[in-house]
């Protein structure tokens, strides 16, 4: 009975490990729906940009207050879970507080850790203010409903939980205050339980040690239906993010390798390529589903911290129109977790639904409203790029379904009649710089 706790212990850490180990199998199959897109250029500046902007939180700070605080809750609460490690080690060998050995160095440490968490809980707090009751209104977009808006409260509570039991951890615990270092902030909740017996401080000590790992554990596992799942992904998405400069978009191979064919006086203008060659006319031109979409756009989806930057710097937003980038990052992910649960149902394989991106979530009036200005791409904090993806949902209902607005249809028929946008004569096509 003596190594129950430690068993117990021992089969809740397998258990969550496990749960986030399938979680995140889930997740890398889900983003390898997409088609393969070659992102192996230039390493030292991918490498570059995933510690500026994911390590470094540079575009965070763009915006002082909210970045500062976003700063002090991510070194916080990363720093304050390498804790985590003493716990799991004191768990599963009955131990207790296992590095105290290193001497004057575990009281910096953990007092350090207190400092940071009482920052964190009081940031967090602030976050909870500006979203509930100054009511920002990049939080109150119609697409942050329901779930979304939820969600965004349930984890700043449970940043706020997880933060009190580690005080109160140490503070119940005695052995750790009689140290009499690194109680740098327990010192004075400790106070507050002095009227308790030693062995009802075991007791609180040992609850709020359970429950603080216990915390973490779901913390852990939440994160994959959160949009904090950006805690994780924000690494590879910045490394893997567009190099070149915003406002260059991307040729469709098939089509380059048509106008090359045609261009060639050696090749047969009539001769039709094998199919399965690389002159192939591919299946679909564009994206009206996620599988259409390449890996990147994918994690892009998943990454997506619901911020609402991007969509406060929308100018299509800005003047009315019903455009919201974060929205077209939340439906893709969210279209993707259907297909995702589809491939689960029948084993393996995608049944048709009857539901695609286009229509059933992203409706063709908020692509054709886009700007393409790329202020979205510009004011996200982790990289993502939801231009792409509405040019690729474009790029279909141009030359999928010939369903581009009137005003498009018209220039696109201009220029391949009369070498420019306006109907003038192809001798005449340059006369407008003279009006």
């Amino acid at each position: 009975m003596h190594y129950l706790p430690n068993i117990l212990f021992a089969i809740a850490l397998i258990i969550g490990i496990g749960y986030f180990a399938k979680n995140v199998k889930k997740l890398i199959r889900n983003i390898k729906l997409g088609h393969d897109v070659d992102v192996s250029d230039n390493t030292s500046q991918r490498w570059k940009n995933m510690v500026m902007i994911a390590l470094g939180q540079t575009k965070m700070v763009r915006r002082p207050i909210s970045g500062f605080l976003h700063l002090v809750v991510y070194i916080g609460f990363i720093i304050i879970n390498i804790e985590v490690l003493e716990i799991i080690i004191d768990g599963l060998f009955d131990t207790h507080r296992i590095f105290s050995s290193i001497g004057k160095l575990y009281g910096i440490l953990i007092g350090t850790f207190e400092i940071l968490a009482v920052l964190v809980f009081v940031s967090v707090i602030i976050f909870w203010i500006r979203r509930n009751i100054l009511k920002l209104k990049r939080f109150w977009k119609s697409e942050m409903t329901a779930w979304p808006k939820s969600d965004a409260n349930i984890i700043l509570y449970f940043e706020m939980v997880l933060m009190t039991l580690f005080l109160v951890m140490n503070a119940t615990d005695v052995p750790f205050q009689d140290m009499n270092s690194g109680n740098v902030i327990s010192q004075f909740i400790a106070p507050w339980f002095s009227s308790l017996s030693e062995g009802s401080l075991h007791i609180i000590e040992r609850t709020a040690w359970w429950l603080h790992i216990l915390g973490i554990l779901t913390f852990l596992n939440y994160l994959y239906f959160s949009k904090h799942l950006h805690i994780l992904l924000a690494f590879p998405n910045t490394y893997y993010g567009s190099l070149k400069p915003k406002g260059q978009f991307d040729n469709l191979e098939a089509v380059t390798k048509e106008v090359r064919l045609m261009m060639d006086p050696n090749v047969d203008p009539f001769a039709a390529p094998a199919e399965g060659s690389e002159t192939a006319v591919p299946a679909k031109f564009g994206a009206s589903d996620v599988q259409d979409l390449n890996w990147v756009q994918l994690l892009n989806a998943y990454t997506c911290t619901e911020c609402g930057r991007c969509t406060s710097e929308c100018p299509a937003n800005q003047t009315g129109k019903k455009l919201s980038p974060r929205k077209i990052m939340m439906d893709t992910r969210d279209r993707l977790e259907e297909v995702g649960k589809n491939i689960d149902a029948n084993k393996g394989i995608f049944k048709e639904d009857g539901k695609q991106l286009l229509d059933n979530y992203i409706t063709r009036e908020e692509l054709w409203a886009c700007t393409s200005c790329n202020a979205c791409v510009e004011a996200c904090p982790v990289s993502i790029n939801p231009i792409s993806i509405i040019m690729d949902m474009r790029r279909y209902l141009v030359m999928e379904q010939s369903a581009a607005p009137t005003e498009l249809n018209n220039m696109m028929t201009n220029i391949e009649n009369n070498g420019a946008p306006w109907p003038y004569n192809q001798m005449d096509r340059l006369n407008w710089k003279n009006e």
